[in-house]
């Protein structure tokens, strides 16, 4: 995993780049939320192929919870990925909610999610 550094608009963003699941579970999301909180960065942006699977089954409140350590710690996210490709009406939903936002943001590229 790599850890680059953007500084967009005065704001610290770490953008997550790797090819293997980087977060599987809430463990794994606060312990990244953690060391990127005490590093000073501001936002997170991670790629979809980085979030277990299962981040994207709602019924399972995984989502949930790992959003939920962003949110207490004050690190905003954005998920960059193709989300249209979910059939679930319940995600969707969930996706277009989080996008009214700022803490939480589905995007669909890395421009998008530096700002």
């Amino acid at each position: 995993m790599e850890i680059r550094t953007h500084i967009t608009n005065e704001e610290k963003i770490a953008e997550v780049v790797s090819e293997e699941i980087i977060i599987n579970s809430v463990e794994d999301a606060l312990d990244l939320v953690g060391n990127l909180y005490y590093q000073g960065f501001d936002k997170l942006v991670i790629s979809e192929k980085n979030l277990t699977p299962d981040f994207f089954d709602l019924k399972n409140k995984l989502a949930g919870e790992i959003l939920q350590k962003f949110s207490n710690y004050r690190v905003r996210l954005a998920i960059v990925g193709d989300f249209g490709k979910y059939e679930s009406k319940s995600l969707r939903d969930f996706i277009l909610e989080s996008n009214k936002g700022r803490q939480i943001n589905f995007v669909g590229n890395l421009t998008d999610g530096l700002s």
